[in-house]
């Protein structure tokens, strides 16, 4: 079978990984964590997650019902490493809700117009309208983090970028749409093993990219670039929900849980919701413990 961008991801793992991320994946199990210091050895049993994931569920069907009546209007961004699970996460919050209610906004590269425009202006048709939940599967952020790390902005666009993004959610905000920011962090270990995973799996293959395997020797890059971010944009009305992701039952279930915590919607049902969990979901200062 050929593997995709000619096994550049398992070459990588043979010759350049750090020594000790390669020595991690190795001695590890399938349900092992990686991460140093994370709270938990094990990810989440599978019994105890369907269990859970399908209480929050039901009350995110009961939010979404909320969100149609009130015509309310949620922008959900997730930002986070390659490989940390957003498009897996989106998928567990969009399962039982009704998909016209509920859009996915993954926007490709920027057209030769778009680069001429406001750099903010091609998100703006694509926030919610009354009634909708909107997914943003990477956003806005990529200014502050790939375009930065990749060369495909200068720095005097970024500092433009810093300066209007803070107004700009503020705006959001102030005219009465619900703003959720979550960043998924990976270990560099996990995210290799994802990586491998992905380029052995032809179901998986296609989520594979260039900028992938070109960011594999950028990991210390993209951890200045992301900690500048976090902190810059980091605000009262628009805050960063931090969510350690190496195990993506947790990751999944915190993200959820955050969301219906905070929101007052019909019916809702406490004691389904389950506790927040701070060693998984909390503020920028967990981004990279």
């Amino acid at each position: 079978m050929k593997l995709p961008f000619d096994g550049a991801i398992s070459s990588y793992f043979k010759t350049k990984a750090p020594t000790h991320v390669v020595q991690a994946i190795k001695a590890a199990d399938k349900d092992d964590i990686l991460a140093p210091g994370f709270p938990y050895d094990e990810r989440m049993k599978r019994k105890d997650y369907e269990k859970e994931i399908k209480a929050l569920q039901i009350e995110l069907v009961k939010l979404q019902a909320w969100v149609k009546a009130t015509g309310a209007r949620v922008a959900i961004v997730f930002e986070g490493r390659d490989a940390a699970g957003k498009g897996g996460t989106i998928k567990r919050f969009r399962e039982n809700l009704n998909p016209r209610g509920a859009n996915i906004v993954a926007l490709s590269k920027p057209t030769e117009t778009e680069q001429s425009q406001w750099y903010f202006q091609r998100y703006i048709n694509h926030l919610p309208a009354g009634g909708e939940i909107t997914f943003f599967d990477r956003s806005w952020y990529n200014r502050g983090v790939v375009e930065h790390v990749f060369g495909f902005c200068t720095p005097a666009q970024r500092e433009r970028f810093f300066r209007q993004v803070h107004g700009f959610e503020e705006a959001l905000v102030d005219d009465g749409i619900l703003v959720f920011k979550f960043w998924l962090n990976v270990s560099r270990a996990e995210q290799l093993r994802r990586f491998l995973a992905r380029e052995s799996d032809p179901l998986k293959q296609w989520k594979l990219s260039a900028i992938d395997v070109k960011g594999l020797a950028k990991w210390d890059a993209y951890s200045d670039a992301i900690a500048e971010t976090l902190t810059r944009s980091h605000s009262l009305q628009a805050p960063w929900n931090i969510i350690r992701s190496d195990d993506k039952r947790r990751a999944r279930l915190a993200a959820i849980r955050t969301v219906l915590h905070h929101l007052d919607y019909a019916n809702k049902d406490p004691d389904s919701l389950g506790d927040l969990d701070p060693m998984i979901c909390a503020g920028p200062e967990i981004w990279d413990v």
